[in-house]
């Protein structure tokens, strides 16, 4: 199943993106994609009701706007330098072990929506990146177990604030953390739809000029992985998204670096999984 949410930001509904195309309002049988959807056995129950024609359901129209597939999530784990080769293009040692960092669940939109750039930036950056969505509530899940933990997977870019992130006394949370920084979607497709989490070709482009093209079977730290050694840290909550890392090809990556500026368009994407386009536009001052 590939799940959506829908509507005015802060208002969406749930939605289902049917194989023939078709978008389809949930909301008379669901509240949210929420913690507590995926924890009350939601994914199944909702399985049934598109087995069962989704009765009740009425078709979303076009051009409506897509929120992110998931309702805010309790955290939003980020693995750093998990390609090889982006670990080399800023010149570091390829890690032992999963390095990790939070992005603030404030920063979580829409894939579909502005990105915006942060008052006093001066090198914003775009990392595509494979997102899991957590099913169950994991603490110490062992790596042969981690498939039944995971409900799906989605296509997130990991915006950074490289001044904030490498010149503010090496905080990487500041330079990750600014609202739309982590902009997710356009739908969750189901871990049953996704044979092979390591198989996938992931993208981005920058004003149409191929930036990133890497494949997911080129981390370091695999998926099952990830979410074993996370939760050895940290209980991961249902409807929590970890950040799996992106290949080469960042801005920073670049000599000399290309960083977005306003007016840039960024399109990002995942084979099988989904695709995102947004604008980049200036910070303006909110009443």
């Amino acid at each position: 199943m590939r799940l959506i949410r829908f509507g005015e930001a802060g208002y969406e509904e749930p939605g289902v993106l049917l194989d023939d195309g078709r978008a389809i309002d949930a909301s008379t049988e669901f509240r949210d994609y929420d913690e507590g959807f995926f924890a009350c056995g939601g994914l199944a129950s909702l399985g049934k009701w598109v087995d069962d024609g989704c009765l009740g359901g009425m078709l979303i129209p076009d051009g409506t706007r897509m929120g992110p597939p998931v309702a805010r999530p309790s955290k939003i784990v980020c693995v750093g330098k998990n390609y090889a080769e982006h670990a080399r293009e800023f010149d570091s040692v390829v890690p032992e072990e999963p390095v990790l960092f939070m992005k603030a669940t404030s920063a979580y939109v829409s894939g579909s929506d502005d990105v915006v750039i942060p008052k006093g930036s001066e090198k914003l950056d775009y990392e595509v990146e494979l997102a899991v969505v957590m099913g169950r509530t994991a603490s110490n899940v062992a790596e042969e177990d981690a498939d039944d933990y995971v409900a799906g997977y989605s296509v997130l870019c990991d915006y950074s604030e490289r001044a904030f992130q490498k010149e503010r006394s090496g905080q990487w949370v500041k330079g990750k953390s600014a609202d739309t920084f982590a902009p997710m979607g356009p739908c969750l497709v189901t871990a049953d739809e996704v044979s092979d989490p390591q198989a996938l070709r992931l993208w981005s482009k920058v004003n149409g000029e191929l930036r990133q093209n890497g494949w997911t079977g080129d981390m370091l730290f695999p998926v099952n992985y990830l979410v074993s050694y996370i939760s050895q840290f940290m209980t991961l909550l249902p409807g929590d998204i970890i950040a799996t890392g992106t290949p080469a090809g960042v801005g920073m990556g670049y000599k000399p670096p290309k960083f977005l500026e306003a007016g840039d368009c960024v399109a990002f994407g995942i084979e099988g999984v989904g695709e995102n386009v947004q604008r980049v536009v200036p910070f303006t001052n909110r009443s």
